[in-house]
């Protein structure tokens, strides 16, 4: 019997996947759990495993196509099995046949735990002992597919489209070649028009990466699958603009932004903290071996998780008919990618001590920005810290992540000459901006928080009791 082959929800929040790369050819024999293809969900790159045994006789969408969760993406059956049925019930997609074969990759992670046969789109679900979200968004119509680029050069003449480009997996095209690459570097090979056999990887073993391609793709003209339409300048041969399609997660992010910013009554309270004790209680931490060394963001993260404990009316999230008030702390931070934003988790921040989070707060920022974090590492959070003080940003705003009702902005120290006791002295100093959202934050509300939140930072021993 048929097994068919669904673009599943490979992450809590996903409503839609996009093919990176089939692994699998029509005709290629598979069983249940090897791995098909690799999808780009809105958080990381995925696996989409087999759910049969059998041959895969149909790929019914190309690599670089986006389609909703529970979309038929493929056929696994019998070789003599009529399949004419089930290709038509999906409305007659043809084979997605790719330019190149290319062999499972060694290197992936493990397959992510889906539904059979049709997993229903999930969107934000906790783990059993986490807080649970609000109800889950409409889904979006299937994105069409993205039409070959094309160089318009000023004078008259035909425009020609480039050619596919081979992508090969981590571990070898179907060619035989060793060609290892990383997952985003595929993407990226294919995105760009580089060929993968040409380039030289830097990466650990001669991998792949991402620079790699970067730098492959400087002399390319335009990148393939792109939409895109570029007007050549005939005095240097170079382009005017370049078109990008949008990843999912930046489609994402700006779903989520324009539910936040336009919607949501915020206002912003902003405080300049004393961190004298903190830069001194870091320095004794650090004579006592590397195992204690924490950063400012670190005492940061855990002075805000535990200000929050005491103010459960700020920890909480709109669900629109009622207010949900977390008695946990699960703090969200906000790190930068190359593909765009995303919050990874801590769970009970508050009841972790500033070595544990200093440890998990490194990790999970770099796991993001390799597209590596699990589901449940960017789910779930309560309140959300977002810091650019490490690019010298003085103070800004940042926009709350909904459901949640608040997140604090956090900018650079300084040293600056405050009045002491009468007398002007240098003391390092930082500021805080917390935007509210006022349908669950009152002023008076967050200004008590980050009273506490400032005795807590300015007499940094209470964290550690």
């Amino acid at each position: 019997m048929a097994t068919k082959v669904f673009m599943e929800a490979l992450s809590p929040t996903m409503e839609e996947g996009r093919l990176v790369k089939w692994l699998k050819n029509e005709g290629d024999a598979v069983k249940s759990g090897d791995v098909l293809a690799e999808v780009e969900t809105d958080k990381a790159i995925m696996e989409l495993t087999a759910r049969g045994d059998g041959v895969l006789r149909k790929r019914l969408i190309a690599e670089g196509d986006s389609k909703p969760v529970g979309t038929l993406v493929g056929v696994i059956a019998a070789p003599d099995e009529n399949i004419d049925a089930v290709v038509a019930g999906a409305g007659g997609g043809g084979s997605a046949t790719a330019a190149a074969t290319a062999a499972p990759s060694s290197g992936g992670t493990a397959p992510a735990r889906q539904g059979d046969p049709v997993p229903a789109p999930q969107v934000n679900p906790q783990r059993s002992t986490g807080p649970s979200q609000g109800a889950p968004a409409p889904q979006p119509p299937a994105a069409p597919s993205r039409p070959a680029p094309t160089i318009a050069p000023a004078a008259a003449g035909p425009a020609s489209a480039p050619q596919p480009v081979a992508a090969h997996s981590g571990n070898g095209g179907g060619d035989g070649s060793a060609v290892r690459s990383s997952p985003l570097a595929r993407r990226l090979a294919n995105e760009r028009g580089v060929s993968l056999g040409g380039v030289q990887g830097t990466g650990p073993g001669g991998r792949i990466i991402k620079r790699d391609i970067e730098a492959a793709a400087s002399g390319a003209t335009a990148p393939a699958g792109a939409a895109a339409r570029e007007t050549v300048r005939p005095s240097d041969g170079q382009t005017d603009f370049s078109d990008v399609p949008l990843t999912n997660i930046r489609k994402v992010i700006a779903k989520r932004l324009a539910e936040s910013i336009g919607p949501i009554p915020t206002f912003y309270l902003t405080a300049e903290l004393d961190l004298t004790r903190v830069m001194e209680m870091r320095s004794a931490m650090a004579e006592l071996g590397d195992e204690f060394k924490v950063s400012v963001n670190d005492v940061l993260l855990k002075a805000i998780a535990v200000a929050l404990s005491q103010h459960p009316e700020v920890n909480a999230h709109w669900l629109g008919d009622h207010i949900r008030y977390f008695n946990r702390v699960h703090l969200g931070m906000a790190v930068a990618t190359d593909d765009g934003l995303i919050v990874p988790v801590i769970w009970d921040a508050d009841r972790k001590r500033m070595s544990e989070i200093s440890r998990e707060a490194r990790e999970l920022a770099k796991r993001a920005r390799e597209r590596k974090l699990r589901p449940e590492e960017f789910t779930g959070s309560t309140f959300s810290v977002s810091n650019l003080g490490m690019f010298g940003i003085d103070q800004f705003t940042a926009i709350i992540n909904p459901p949640e009702a608040g997140i604090i902005a956090i900018g650079t120290s300084e040293d600056k000459l405050v009045v002491v006791n009468g007398e002007p002295v240098a003391r390092k100093r930082i500021r805080l901006t917390m935007s509210c959202d006022h349908r669950v934050i009152d002023g008076a509300v967050g200004a008590k928080f980050l009273q506490t939140l400032r005795r807590l930072i300015e007499n940094p021993l209470m964290l550690v009791y």
